[in-house]
């Protein structure tokens, strides 16, 4: 049977969202402006539809579905027409390709400026042609990472907020040095709060320990001891597994104040650690500071009824018909579990995975009495929205005590393996990447295509480069391509030590 175009996984409240956009923490000072460069047009162009039509006409419904995901997520006021001859006709008019290996060059070296002029003078050149989202993406992070550098070594705290607003992945927790960068500068400006600020996001954000106790250890030398208290507290409720080890932590620190632990914090610890089975973040605080973060469900969510917000049919109906911001809009303020369980799928599939994360955790923690399979969806519902943050291990470890469905477990195996894979390999832990993303093909049948040539410079990058030319080989012969031609290049010149 042909694979169906709009058999996509975006047309279920379940459906995964390939391109995860919400960050650990953020810079709140006003709206965050797109730049220019990443302006894009509303409908996909030639280009942008060739590797879905390949999948299309090969049947290939997983492909079909990831490669629609991210169609959906670079163009999302597109509708994507009814059949594959729509499509194909929408792809007819061939457009020339573009060498973009220089302009990966310039990026590489930090030559931005040079590769803005090279992706403009290609535009000119070949009328239709545009970079992917991806190299905008590499782009525009790696020049806001370089104007953050050059504003922390001039202890610019205007110019550092300046490069968070414009790319908050500056403050994801995979770049966290650049959130405690941003404390220190707020300390250096006798913007104290506003530090304290930055490293309460960081807590409710980034639950690894390694993450927590150095943040906490940072803020003891400008917090209050009543602040230093209500930090530990954050930090427990986030990552409730850490509880044992924060608790040693705040009597070593508290000590080298001349006091002891906090008997309230201790007392209160093993309770809620028992309550809490994940870290919750949710919705921004402390509006009036410069850094946010997503943050804990607020303690209102946790006594809320089960039922009697009479906008359940409404918000329902909404979101079943995948009119996501109608759901969230008609669902504001929820007054019951049940409510807040149907707004949580919306505000996931909105990339608002925060928020879905804190509505979730609130479900899952009280929304047992609304029976059926609500308990178990909003575990599941946990694990996408870490997942949809790159917080693998906490999604994994959710998914390891949940009795989720076979294509529910499917779905999330396939992510985590995806994102270790992805992970490994720019740690340049090539050997693992291959595992994991050997692991991935296996339970699927298939690879993705990008993931399939990330897997082959794996190959390459380990030395193993008769697997990276077949597999390099394989791919060209499937969908010829200007990267696979230069990997193949590439790959030639380094086996006859050219």
């Amino acid at each position: 049977m042909r694979a169906n175009l709009m058999n996509n996984p975006l047309n279920s409240r379940h459906g995964l969202r390939a391109c995860a956009k919400t960050l650990a923490v953020v810079i709140a000072l006003g709206a965050v402006v797109p730049s220019p460069g990443l302006a894009q047009s509303a409908e996909p162009g030639a280009e942008d539809l060739r590797a879905l039509i390949y999948y299309l006409d090969h049947d290939d419904q997983r492909s079909v579905q990831a490669e629609m995901r991210r169609l959906r997520a670079e163009f999302p006021r597109w509708t994507p027409p009814g059949d594959v001859n729509q499509l194909r006709a929408m792809a007819s008019s061939a457009v020339a390709s573009v060498d973009v290996a220089p302009i990966w060059a310039r990026i590489e070296r930090n030559d931005f400026a040079g590769a803005r002029v090279l992706i403009d003078q290609a535009r000119s050149r070949v009328p239709g042609w545009s970079p992917d989202a991806e190299m905008l993406r590499v782009l525009e992070t790696n020049e806001s990472q370089a104007a953050f550098d050059e504003a922390y070594a001039r202890r610019d705290v205007s110019a550092a907020v300046a490069a968070a607003r414009r790319t908050p992945a500056l403050m994801r927790c995979d770049r966290i040095n650049n959130a405690w960068r941003m404390a220190e500068l707020y300390e250096l400006s006798d913007q104290t709060q506003n530090a304290l600020g930055t490293y309460r996001g960081v807590l409710t954000s980034c639950t690894r320990i390694s993450d927590v106790q150095p943040t906490l250890e940072k803020a003891n030398n400008i917090a209050s001891l009543a602040e230093i208290t209500a930090l530990f507290d954050v930090a427990r409720q986030a990552s409730g597994a850490n509880a044992e080890r924060l608790n040693q932590l705040e009597a070593r620190l508290r000590a080298g104040r001349g006091g002891s632990a906090s008997t309230s914090a201790t007392a209160r610890a093993p309770a809620r650690q028992a309550a809490t089975t994940a870290p919750a973040p949710a919705r921004t605080e402390a509006p009036s500071a410069p850094v946010a973060a997503v943050s804990s469900p607020a303690a209102r969510s946790g006594s809320l009824p089960l039922r009697g917000d009479s906008r359940l049919a409404q918000t329902r109906a909404l979101k079943e018909r995948g009119n996501w911001a109608g759901c969230l809009a008609a669902s504001t303020n929820p007054q019951s579990i049940e409510i807040l369980y149907e707004r949580s799928w919306c505000a996931y599939n909105l990339d608002r995975a925060g928020e879905a994360l804190s509505g979730f955790t609130t479900t899952a923690q009280s929304g047992a009495g609304l029976g059926g399979d609500v308990p178990r969806d909003s575990r599941f519902g946990m694990i996408l929205a870490y997942l949809a943050m790159n917080m693998t291990e906490d999604g994994a470890r959710i998914a390891a005590s949940t009795n989720l469905t076979q294509q529910q477990r499917l779905e999330v195996e396939s992510t985590i393996l995806d994102q270790r894979g992805v992970r490994a390999y720019h740690q340049r832990d090539y050997q693992q990447s291959i595992a994991y993303l050997t692991a991935l093909e296996q339970i699927n049948g298939s690879l993705r295509r990008d993931l399939a040539m990330l897997r082959a410079y794996a190959y390459m990058n380990n030395g193993q480069n008769n697997e990276a030319m077949a597999e390099f080989t394989r791919l060209h012969g499937e969908l010829a391509t200007d990267e696979t031609r230069g990997a193949i290049a590439s790959l030639r010149g380094i086996m006859s030590g050219g």
